[in-house]
């Protein structure tokens, strides 16, 4: 079974992330992505982006899925307060 850690850690050496959280059952897991990168990108780019420095490990299996919610600092701030 995979661990929501392994996942943050893959996604934070492919992207610097203001705030990053992953949680999951060990086969199905939730991101939420927050990088000053995603600045000007709509969220298909956005997913894009993220989905590019996973893809090998989608590829492969050892990720079956991972849906993602993917925020600028601006907006999570503004979700947050």
């Amino acid at each position: 079974m995979l661990d929501p850690k392994q996942i943050e850690i893959w996604i934070a050496e492919g992207l610097i992330c203001d705030h990053l959280a992953i949680d999951g059952d060990g086969h199905h897991f939730a991101a939420i992505v927050v990088s000053e990168e995603f600045t000007g990108m709509n969220r298909v780019k956005r997913q894009q982006r993220v989905y590019q420095i996973i893809k090998d490990k989608l590829d492969s299996g050892e990720l079956h899925a991972l849906s993602m919610q993917t925020l600028t600092p601006e907006e999570w701030r503004d979700r947050n307060g």
